[in-house]
């Protein structure tokens, strides 16, 4: 029998987030839900609090006030090895102060103390991310393209464990700022392979013809605060779009186009 009680907690909730800094205030009562086999895209304009918002759920930076909640428990309560468990996140600046290998950059985010099974879960990741000829090389001498996507293989092997039985989440901030079209469309198909599988996916963006496309809901914010939230055609009007981008926008919801000049 399905337990509805425990299947209910399954995601990640966020209720009245608020942070502020020096007395500036950067989020501001933000709440919604991120249920597993859903990708959800947070759009807004710079210094709009997509990164700020990304880098608290993960537990990178701490909530001034309000509540996160994982699968029904506290992010407050979660321990650190805990919450590499349940969420991996790919941060805008990933730095690295040594010249690893790409391989080596990959196996930082295994968290397994079992280390029989990486292996094979890098021949899988790296596959699935067409990196395989980058492995072996020192990860300065790529491209910021081929770096971005050696990272995003580290943020996917991190939840490479079938033994967990909890929803899992990833956390993007703008994974596809340096790629090309190509690899664009391929990082947007291995995250909708993930939902498939249930994993729940946040992620910042700021190509609104991308979200249009894939994302099943929409979280707009501007300044700080939730400016609209729903699916993409309840969010994608152009009035809304108009006030928060201040500039003119045009909708296609037929062919799912957004316009900009």
């Amino acid at each position: 029998m399905v337990n509805l009680q425990y299947e209910e907690k399954m995601s990640i909730k966020i209720n009245n987030l608020s942070y502020e800094i020096e007395n500036r205030r950067i989020l501001k009562n933000i709440s919604f839900e991120i249920n597993s086999g859903e990708i959800i895209a947070v759009l807004g304009p710079n210094g709009s609090g997509k990164s700020t918002l990304i880098n608290i759920i993960s537990g990178n930076l701490k909530k001034t006030s309000g509540e996160i909640m994982f699968n029904g428990t506290n992010l407050d309560k979660l321990s650190i090895e805990k919450q590499a468990l349940l969420r991996s996140t790919m941060s805008q600046n990933q730095k690295i102060l040594y010249d690893f290998k790409s391989e080596e950059i990959i196996e930082l985010g295994w968290i397994q103390f079992n280390n029989s099974n990486f292996r094979n879960a890098l021949k899988e990741v790296s596959n699935e991310c067409g990196i395989v000829n980058l492995l072996d090389k020192n990860f300065s001498s790529i491209s910021g393209g081929e770096q971005q996507r050696v990272h995003f293989a580290r943020t996917l092997i991190q939840l490479y464990n079938e033994y967990i039985d909890e929803k899992r989440y990833y956390l993007f901030d703008e994974p596809t700022s340096n790629l090309d079209l190509a690899h664009e469309i391929s990082l947007i198909k291995i995250l909708k392979e993930k939902v498939k599988k249930n994993f729940g996916i946040l992620i910042a963006l700021h190509d609104l013809n991308l979200a249009y496309n894939f994302a099943d809901k929409i979280l707009l914010l501007k300044n700080g605060e939730l400016a609209k939230y729903g699916t993409p055609n309840d969010v994608f009007i152009e009035k809304n779009l108009s006030h928060v981008y201040e500039i003119p926008i045009v909708v296609n919801k037929k062919e799912k186009i957004i316009k900009y000049y």
